[in-house]
């Protein structure tokens, strides 16, 4: 599912100067990191990591993203990641630009409301229409014509991943409890 993204999005690449194919180094991993790390603290907030990362088209990413993506690998609470968090970020990033490379079946780098459906059935929700379609505006972007574009989605996949983990949590709960 998350499989390296083909040429077709190598404009959507994660880290600009990594257009070879595959991952950057921890090297060249690094020296991105110094090069957002503006005041040299050794770790990125959520304004930092927005400049570093882009949805495609030369677009970066929403402020919420960025916000969501730290708070993720945030470990300490601090609001910023370091070096580490970061490498771990990227990953992450990198997964979902593949899948979102994969649902984009268009290649229009943007999901509208039925390669959404499809994204959300092959990762195993099942939603009615109607339900994609309340997503769909949920999750849509300004100036997007109402698609989601590609850090919009992973906003939507982990919200929705954290809201029926909640609900999974709370159904074994209340099985062992009766």
């Amino acid at each position: 599912m998350f499989s390296s993204g083909g040429p077709h999005y190598s404009n959507q690449q994660v880290h600009p100067q990594a257009q070879q194919q595959g991952s950057p180094q921890q090297s060249e991993l690094m020296q991105w990191f110094q090069a957002v790390d503006q005041d040299r603290s050794g770790k990125i907030s959520a304004n930092e990591l927005r400049q570093a990362l882009a949805v495609g088209n030369g677009a970066q990413f929403s402020l919420e993203a960025c916000e969501l993506l730290v708070k993720l690998f945030d470990h300490e609470h601090t609001r910023m990641i370091d070096f580490q968090g970061f490498q771990h970020l990227f990953h992450f990033v990198n997964q979902w630009r593949a899948a979102f490379a994969t649902y984009d079946t268009d290649k229009s780098c943007s999901i509208d409301a039925n390669e959404l459906g499809q994204a959300l059935g092959q990762m195993g929700y099942r939603f009615s229409p109607q339900s994609v379609d309340s997503i769909m505006k949920k999750f849509t972007s300004q100036g997007t014509n109402g698609k989601i574009t590609f850090d919009s989605f992973i906003i939507a996949c982990v919200q929705l991943h954290q809201l029926t983990s909640k609900y999974f949590f709370i159904g074994i709960l209340i099985t062992k409890i009766c």
